[in-house]
């Protein structure tokens, strides 16, 4: 509730994730327990934390392990009918060897499996959105850069 002449302001959610890679740059999927549509690592930020912060957690809570998380890749303006305003991040979990996979378990029981899959394959894996968001972390991890999206897309300029 706003205060008499005060404008509302935006309450967006926000969420991050980390795009793992295998040693073939093959990117890391996981299939959630509670919904069909497959996804990265990765949650909600909770209150008083940094998307930084919630994606460590997370991934740590998800996968059981903890890797070092690196530099910021893509921030999307997501709204959904869901979830309303809603703010991604995805960060580079970079390369995943085997020693550390054979380490993950689904200690919290959100994800069922993970799966590592060639970048050109994310259009039949993910949804419209998470797909564009994750070829569009790929290239700019490839770059050395971040992008701004808003819906999946980059925002001319």
């Amino acid at each position: 509730m706003n205060e008499p002449g005060v404008p509302s302001v935006a309450r967006a959610r926000a969420a991050a994730g980390a795009l793992f890679f295998d040693e073939d740059g093959r990117v890391m999927i996981v299939q959630p327990s509670y919904k069909t549509q497959r996804d990265i690592p990765g949650g909600i930020v909770e209150p008083g934390e940094t998307p930084y912060q919630a994606c460590v957690r997370e991934v740590g809570e998800e996968l059981g392990i903890q890797p070092p998380i690196g530099r910021l890749l893509v921030v999307d303006w997501a709204p959904s009918p869901k979830y309303g305003d809603l703010i991604l991040f995805v960060f580079d979990g970079g390369v995943l060897g085997a020693d550390v996979l054979e380490r993950i378990v689904f200690s919290d029981n959100e994800l069922t499996s993970f799966g590592f899959h060639p970048v050109e394959d994310m259009d039949d894996l993910l949804t419209e959105r998470l797909a564009l968001r994750v070829k569009t972390a790929v290239a700019a991890r490839e770059l050395g850069g971040s992008v701004y999206l808003e819906y999946g897309r980059a925002v001319p300029g």
